[in-house]
């Protein structure tokens, strides 16, 4: 029976002994997920791969620390999660100017567009305006809608309160709400 085959946990079992086709198995199923994860929360294509193999590392050294209590995939994407916001923090020290962002977007007409093209211009705008957000707005709509986590997650990924946690998403929200309404 191939690696492709086996399940995860007999995957985990191998890493665990050091079986390198193993962890490359395990590396493909779940890095293009992890690199997503950490794109979002960085917004560096570089910095989110970089992160994104560092956890893997940090994931096979500890894997003796995994316990099982949730899927292997939450628990890679919980050390890919802080390890970003770690990155984050770091880079949030400094401002970096893009040239995209001082050259201006040609728009598209949208009369020849199809009603897939449509909604996928509408999820950019939406997108679009939760990167406008502020900071830590963005990065808890983030965790909230995209990633999935709800709120008890979010307290403990941000190390914050359950109240705090509910206000700012209850805020982040009216804040995105008020953008769309300037978009549209």
């Amino acid at each position: 029976m191939s690696l492709t085959s086996q399940n995860i946990n007999t995957l985990l079992v191998l890493c665990k002994q050091g079986n390198q086709l193993a962890q490359l198995e395990v590396y493909n199923r779940y890095q293009q997920a992890m690199y997503n994860v950490s794109v979002r929360i960085v917004k560096n294509s570089a910095e989110a791969e970089d992160i994104m193999q560092e956890s893997f590392i940090t994931a096979f050294n500890k894997l003796d620390t995994f316990k099982g209590d949730a899927s292997f995939g939450a628990w890679l994407k919980r050390i890919v999660i802080n390890n970003s916001l770690t990155q984050y923090r770091k880079n949030s020290r400094f401002t970096v100017v893009s040239e995209d962002s001082i050259s201006e977007e040609a728009h598209q007409d949208e009369f020849d567009l199809t009603e897939d093209d449509r909604s996928q211009i509408n999820a950019k705008k939406l997108l679009d305006c939760m990167n406008e957000l502020h900071e830590s707005y963005n990065r808890i709509l983030n965790l909230h809608f995209i990633e999935g986590y709800d709120y008890e997650e979010i307290c403990e990924i941000l190390n914050i309160s359950y109240a705090n946690c509910r206000t700012m998403i209850s805020r982040a929200k009216e804040s995105l709400r008020k953008k769309l309404t300037q978009v549209i």
